[in-house]
């Protein structure tokens, strides 16, 4: 039987070891990027382009 002690604070500190900061800026930008679209962008004609582009893409949305 194997016992695996590895926990959410070992994750954390052996990413920060790989991640550089620049890597991880991009992705808090693109975070924050995405999250301002889909919270301020619900205007109905873009939301409509977005479900349009969601079934060109071919995802089953409904």
């Amino acid at each position: 039987m194997s016992t695996n002690t590895d926990t959410v604070a070992d994750r954390f500190a052996a990413a920060g070891t790989r991640i550089d900061p620049m890597t991880a800026l991009v992705a808090l930008a693109l975070v924050a990027a995405l999250g301002f679209g889909l919270l301020f962008a619900q205007e109905p004609l873009v939301h409509d382009a977005l479900h349009d582009f969601r079934h060109g893409a071919g995802i089953v949305c409904h």
